[in-house]
């Protein structure tokens, strides 16, 4: 997959850029494997008060249901269709396994329409085989990892990402994931061998504001251009951040204020640590 560039035909033209959709080879989803979403909401509450900002509009989607446990085991499954999901920013693949079933997951680089699949204890390492993270190999790079036996893949979904196994023992692995944090897993946790696809995502230039709320989110307004009861920043003769450290609206620091509250002894290595 490859940046595409518009014609600057008109000014919103300009600077817009996407990721080619040529390995897309099924539009409609499959009817068995889909859900409608809930009634969108636009960042309201029960009162109709808005709770989280910038939210609202965007374009009708329906759920793709995505086998994050890779329920299928020890059954070889086939690729069937590569396919666009609105939810997510990495492709999805329709695997047909030979037991008759159908399931969505997320697709790795490497694996095209006809490529096998497999999950289960004892197969081999292979791109987009899932397997307990005891099975594979150390310096593996994984996606989809469970951080609870059971639970469903949790870390590393999103386009172009992988976390690496760096080491094991009798009871949890070691992976460095995307983010530079260094945790520990347990063992008995799957995960599914490979880089996730799609990495030119993160490389569009979505040219103008409609695109951006096509995908349901509003405009954002800086706190230095409100009034000071609107925003902490708000207010004064001219533009000043009035000597204060970053703040929301209600006040709370932001831009590296530490929000997380407890510690997990699961955590060898922030993802920001101090030199």
């Amino acid at each position: 997959m490859a940046i595409r560039k518009r014609k600057p035909r008109t000014p919103s033209l300009r600077f817009q850029a996407y990721v080619d959709t040529k390995d897309i080879t099924k539009k409609k989803p499959e009817k068995s494997l889909v859900k409608g979403l809930a009634k969108k909401s636009g960042g309201r509450n029960c009162y109709g008060r808005i709770t989280v900002r910038h939210r609202g509009g965007g374009a009708l989607r329906k759920y793709r249901l995505i086998d994050f446990k890779r329920v299928h085991r020890n059954v070889p499954g086939k690729v069937e269709a590569v396919e666009y999901d609105p939810n997510r920013n990495v492709r999805i693949g329709l695997i047909s396994y030979k037991s008759g079933a159908k399931a969505y997951i997320l697709l790795p680089e490497g694996l095209t329409v006809g490529s096998v699949i497999m999950a289960g204890e004892d197969i081999e390492a292979k791109t987009g085989y899932a397997m307990p993270l005891s099975k594979v190999p150390i310096g593996f790079m994984v996606h989809n990892i469970e951080i609870a036996p059971g639970k469903g893949g949790t870390f590393a979904r999103s386009a172009g990402t992988a976390a690496q196994l760096v080491s094991k023992d009798d009871k949890y692995a070691t992976l460095k994931l995307p983010s530079g944090e260094v945790r520990m897993v347990p063992v008995i946790c799957w995960a599914t061998i490979g880089v996730l696809g799609n990495a030119d995502f993160k490389n569009i230039s979505w040219g103008k504001a409609g695109r951006i709320r096509n995908r349901g989110r509003r405009p954002t307004v800086r706190g230095m251009a409100m009034n000071p009861i609107d925003h902490p920043h708000g207010g004064g003769e001219g533009r000043s951040k009035s000597g204060s450290h970053p703040r929301t609206p209600w006040g709370k620091g932001c831009k590296g204020t530490k929000t997380r509250k407890r510690k997990s002894s699961m955590i060898l290595k922030r993802r920001k640590s101090r030199k």
